[in-house]
């Protein structure tokens, strides 16, 4: 399993927004994550300066979001839509599309579920609960 330590992270999308400005061509996850890095302009100057945001820590407790996990939460929610995994995602999130109107509304009422599901499992040592992530999805949909 691909496990990339926080520096990796932060490297990738700096990359990807290094190579998007110079024009040069992409390859793999750097389409996905360029889509989100385009979605979200309140990151781009921070993206300009690697060397000023490479090693900032954004700490929960100030109240900010990292934006290195936000925009790798939007690369999970891509991967788990292109496989439907946990199966019925793909369902869920194209009713979540409708009712929000575009895909990063809807791709950030997913990410609502999956950081709280990530967050659950962390704090009590469990595995991922697939089905716990589905039914935080129909709540959001107005199904629970």
């Amino acid at each position: 399993m691909f496990n990339p330590s926080r520096d990796q992270v932060r490297q990738f999308f700096f990359g990807v927004w290094a190579k998007y400005q110079a024009g040069q061509p992409l390859a793999g996850a750097e389409q996905p994550a360029l889509d989100a890095v385009l979605a979200h302009p309140e990151y781009h100057a921070l993206l300009d300066q690697p060397d000023r945001y490479q090693d900032r820590d954004y700490l929960p407790e100030s109240g900010e979001t990292n934006p290195f996990l936000h925009l790798s939460m939007h690369l999970a929610i891509t991967e788990q839509l292109s496989v439907d995994q946990p199966p019925g995602l793909r369902e869920r999130y194209e009713r979540l599309l409708k009712q929000a109107g575009n895909a990063m509304a809807a791709q950030h009422e997913v990410m609502d579920c999956l950081g709280e599901m990530i967050w659950q499992a962390q704090r009590h040592q469990t595995a991922f609960d697939s089905l716990a992530y589905l039914n935080c999805l129909d709540r959001k949909l107005g199904d629970a």
